[in-house]
């Protein structure tokens, strides 16, 4: 027996969480939820809609939501693969299958999803500056040759994830990620990924202050 575990990081996305947990449990049975300190009811909310979910009283960041949900899900002795997953409906499931599936055949240890692989994704230009930047300095610091090393969408066999410890707690947590698994050297694929931008995640992930201060963090780092 395996078993697929998706970490599903969330703070205040009552909105759409019930919708994008619904649509994993369609191909994922075991979702974790780790709600950072939601004053929106997410928690609940992912809760009714069938995912296990984990709880910081505070809100910590993505960073600290993800360390929780990966050390949860590697309590179950039969995980053998860990998606990471956006709770801002901007992740496609069929894209989480395909990268397990790379994974599974023993193509890869880790498959990181990109929006820029075969192409340019259609992104404003100030998300496409903070993400052209983040690859630039992920290639300058770990020599991995990325075309998008912010993508929250992640597919990392069990044994890697195990050895992953985030200690920064926000934006920062991503380029952390990636010079891990540098560190690491697991067989290490990227997979073309399709993200739906909305109007909601559009608001929630793309305002300038938030691009301005992952773009400052980069170039501090």
């Amino acid at each position: 027996m395996s078993r697929c575990w998706v970490v599903v990081p969330v703070y205040n996305e009552a909105t759409v969480v019930g919708t994008v947990i619904a649509g994993l449990l369609e191909e994922f049975p075991h979702v974790v939820c780790v709600d950072d300190g939601s004053s929106d009811g997410s928690a609940r909310i992912a809760r009714e809609a069938g995912a296990v979910v984990v709880q910081h009283p505070v809100n910590l960041g993505q960073g600290a939501a993800l360390q929780t949900g990966i050390e949860y899900a590697l309590q179950d002795p039969e995980a053998d693969v860990l998606i990471t997953f956006d709770a801002d409906g901007q992740h496609q499931v069929s894209d989480a299958k395909a990268m397990l599936a790379r994974i599974r055949s023993g193509e890869a240890d880790v498959v990181l999803g990109s929006r820029f692989l075969n192409g340019s994704a259609d992104v404003s230009w100030l998300k496409k500056l903070v993400l052209r930047s983040a690859a630039l300095q992920s290639r300058l610091a770990t020599g991995l040759q990325l075309t998008d090393a912010h993508n929250g969408l992640r597919a990392i066999s069990a044994p890697v994830a195990a050895r992953i410890e985030l200690r920064q707690d926000r934006m920062a947590h991503a380029s952390e990620l990636i010079s891990q698994l540098a560190e690491l050297k697991p067989r290490l694929v990227e997979h073309p990924v399709q993200i739906i931008y909305t109007e909601y995640s559009k608001a929630k992930g793309q305002s300038l202050l938030n691009g301005v201060n992952i773009l400052a963090d980069l170039f501090y780092r």
